[in-house]
């Protein structure tokens, strides 16, 4: 045989080796979180870690809540920073103060007013775990849950969970579905599904908390922040609403042009009174209900890192750490300080079983509740 046709059959058969041949099975990994540390058993069911990553994003998931547990992206200088509060392990989650922090949150996110709606003639009774309301689905909502993991690869994970007929008080079972997934255009997908066989409430959401300077963390009040929203959910004492949309023009509540979020927060006003700062519903501005639009846009002006938010929903609910108090440590052994982080949640309008103006949150079965929101991370130099 020639030397040159033998050299072109074992150059053949090493790039169909090649081809063929698996990829690495070295696992992902974010920052310094190890997966053994999320490995326990809650509720009788096993919690794991999961790492995804595309393009510049790496975002670290937890089956136990559904929860954020990590996100990282670069700055204007491409260091890497972790924007996102959060644990090292299982156990921080368990016996944190603040229970919320990146879980999905359901069946119905934000407060239900002393726990309590009436639905097709019934007055059901919903457990109180922010006196005198329900909030974020009680207790025991989908935060303090685990989820099974249906499927998950480096770019994406589909969480489901069923929420029996009488959990946390609410009627009909409700199958849920929540699919995270990353592109390489650095956006992080959340997207939402649920059916049931009773009509119920339904308004899922993330509760992940930020910080875009990423790990050491510090205030949020000197982020640039823009609200795509003329209107907002004017609330009480207790953050239930009064039962109208005010415009913000003219209000601390006015992001519609980009500012410093602790701009305005010493201005006398009854709105930042009532939430001791912003915790706040806002309506947002769209040309057709439903469609995927523009809901904030975030900056860090140090580090250059920004977030825009997309979402079908009708409204955001803007929290600017107004309750935490140091007594969460992270993981990156950081405590979570009054407003050094805040919350960008995609929204129905809160208390909506108790509010007929409000469009409605209530799934029949037959129907799908289907929603998706996105996440994206740039710079901005």
């Amino acid at each position: 045989m020639k030397l040159t046709k033998l050299f072109f059959i074992l150059f053949a058969a090493g790039t169909i080796f090649s081809c063929c041949s698996p990829k690495s099975t070295e696992p992902l990994t974010c920052g310094d979180l190890k997966a053994e540390d999320f490995v326990a058993t809650v509720n009788g069911k096993q919690t794991s870690l999961h790492v995804m990553q595309n393009g510049d994003v790496t975002v670290a998931i937890t089956n136990y809540g559904g929860r954020i547990v990590s996100l990282l992206t670069p700055d204007k200088n491409g260091e890497l920073g972790d924007v996102v509060l959060g644990f090292s392990s299982i156990d921080g989650y368990l016996n944190a103060k603040e229970p919320f922090h990146g879980a999905l949150i359901g069946r119905v996110g934000n407060r239900i007013a002393k726990g309590k709606f009436t639905l097709d003639g019934v007055e059901y009774t919903l457990p109180i775990n922010n006196d005198p309301n329900h909030l974020h689905g009680g207790p025991e909502g989908f935060h303090n849950q685990v989820w099974d993991v249906k499927a998950a690869n480096d770019t994406s994970i589909v969480l489901t969970y069923l929420s029996k007929d009488g959990e946390m008080g609410y009627p009909g079972n409700l199958n849920v579905q929540v699919t995270y997934w990353l592109n390489s255009d650095n956006e992080l997908h959340i997207d939402y599904l649920a059916t049931t066989d009773k009509n119920t409430p339904v308004n899922i959401t993330n509760h992940a908390f930020f910080n875009m300077a990423g790990d050491k963390y510090g205030t949020i009040n000197d982020h640039i922040l823009m609200l795509n929203a003329d209107l907002l959910t004017a609330v009480d004492s207790t953050l239930i609403p009064l039962g109208e949309n005010v415009p913000v023009e003219g209000t601390p509540f006015d992001f519609r042009t980009p500012k410093a979020i602790g701009k305005d927060l010493e201005v006398e006003d009854e709105q930042l009174k009532n939430g001791l700062g912003y915790d706040h519903n806002f309506v947002l501005n769209k040309e057709k209900q439903g469609e995927m639009s523009l809901a904030a846009v975030v900056v860090e002006p140090n580090s250059g890192r920004k977030m825009e938010v997309f979402t079908e929903e009708p409204a955001i609910q803007f929290y600017g750490g107004n309750f935490m108090d140091g007594a969460d440590t992270g993981k990156h052994g950081t405590s979570f300080n009054y407003r050094e982080s805040f919350a960008l949640e995609t929204q129905h309008m809160p208390d909506s079983p108790n509010q007929p103006q409000f469009p409605s949150i209530i799934l029949a079965p037959g129907k799908e509740y289907k929603t998706s929101s996105i996440y994206k991370f740039s710079v901005q130099k």
